[in-house]
């Protein structure tokens, strides 16, 4: 079986009948708060251009505003209306026959016109328009998370400036704040740089006081700033101290941040590739493709791949993995960095995040190999 040498190192969406499609568009703009709906796919183009400049973040913000009212006006005509809201705060919305259906946990519950719960939903109700509407709501709103969540990952993995406005905007939105409550933050200076001396858990933004943070010794603190950044974990200083208080806090993160697997690149390194992760033994290359993927890393050319934001410049981490028949036993090889432009990096080139990131891919995968039990001598 191959493997490179190190020069080669430089080398679902758901199907609905069609008479839900009304139903799904209808139900999308019924989705919760619609500033958040309306900043879903305008964010993260905002906060990816860099938003360095503040004039520029502030007219984004403002036709960000126009377009949510815009929503809101839209959502309030098609939405579908709770007529009633009992005591545990659920909404029923009246569907057929002068029966109520809700969503409770994710799945349909019906009322009778008495008012009675009942265990089941009937037939008639399940395969009516509001129960449709309801349906796709959920399943938006499922969707809406996952994309709230990635969203922020993907801030905290490229340590972005993101601006208050877009903090304001969003966080009465659950789906938002979920990955952002509770993320170390910091300040971002004018130039672009961060500042650590202002770093804590991000608790709330207020358009009076500024963004409120916890800092390392518990106390509650106003950032008087108009950008903030989620630092990558290795770029977080004393990071077991941020650790040791979200435990002593009783709190967590919606984002792997403060238990995310690092590595520091030590220093005086002057090899091209890392050999800690060779021989790791497959029965078939098929497993070690599923398992990198199944990560969330890409294939390729024989390669899983790990591409990183780091320091304003691209790198993509590479880790052998094989390219032979898919069913054919298959070992792991080194994992080495290459540039934007496919140039090989010396280990001493990369930065902090990507050897980071490059290193996690590599050992996670690494994991998952066959791993030999040795027998005893009789």
């Amino acid at each position: 079986m191959a493997k490179p040498t190190k020069k080669s190192a430089t080398a679902k969406p758901v199907t609905r009948p069609a008479s839900k499609k009304a139903a799904l568009a209808s139900a999308r703009k019924a989705a919760a708060p619609a500033p958040a709906k309306a900043k879903a796919t305008a964010i993260a183009g905002k906060v990816g251009s860099k938003a360095s400049a503040k004039a520029d973040a502030r007219a984004d913000a403002q036709a960000a505003k126009r377009e949510a009212k815009a929503e809101q006006a839209r959502a309030a005509a098609h939405a579908p209306t709770a007529a009633v809201t009992d005591e545990a705060g659920l909404g029923w919305t009246e569907a057929e026959k002068g029966y109520f259906l809700t969503l409770d946990g994710g799945k349909l519950a019906a009322k009778n016109p008495a008012g009675k719960r009942l265990t089941s939903v009937p037939k008639e109700l399940k395969d009516g328009e509001v129960a449709d509407q309801l349906e796709a709501l959920r399943d938006w709103l499922a969707d809406h998370d996952r994309e709230c969540i990635a969203t922020v990952d993907q801030w905290m993995l490229r340590s972005l400036a993101v601006p208050r406005s877009v903090l304001e905007a969003v966080w009465d939105d659950p789906a938002w704040r979920r990955p952002l409550e509770n993320a170390v933050i910091v300040a971002v200076r004018a130039d672009g740089s961060h500042d650590p001396a202002t770093a804590g858990l991000f608790r709330g933004v207020d358009r009076t006081k500024g963004v409120g943070v916890v800092d390392l010794d518990g106390e509650t603190v106003w950032l008087d700033t108009e950008r903030v950044a989620i630092p990558h974990p290795i770029l977080v200083p004393e990071l077991d101290a941020w650790r040791e208080l979200v435990t002593q806090l009783g709190v967590s993160q919606g984002i792997s941040q403060l238990h995310r697997e690092t590595h520091a690149k030590p220093e005086g390194l002057t090899a091209t590739s890392i050999d800690q992760f060779e021989d790791g033994k497959f029965a078939m290359l098929m497993h070690a493709v599923g398992k990198a993927r199944a990560l969330g890393f890409k294939v390729s050319g024989g390669f899983a791949t790990c591409k990183v934001w780091d320091g304003g410049g691209v790198s993509e981490a590479r880790f052998w993995i094989g390219a032979d028949s898919p069913e054919a036993e298959t070992l792991t090889g080194e994992l080495s960095w290459v540039d934007d432009r496919e140039r090989g990096l010396k280990l001493s080139e990369v930065g902090p995040v990507a050897f980071s990131e490059g290193m996690r891919m590599a050992s996670s995968i690494y994991a998952a190999r066959v791993v030999e039990k040795l027998e005893e001598a009789a």
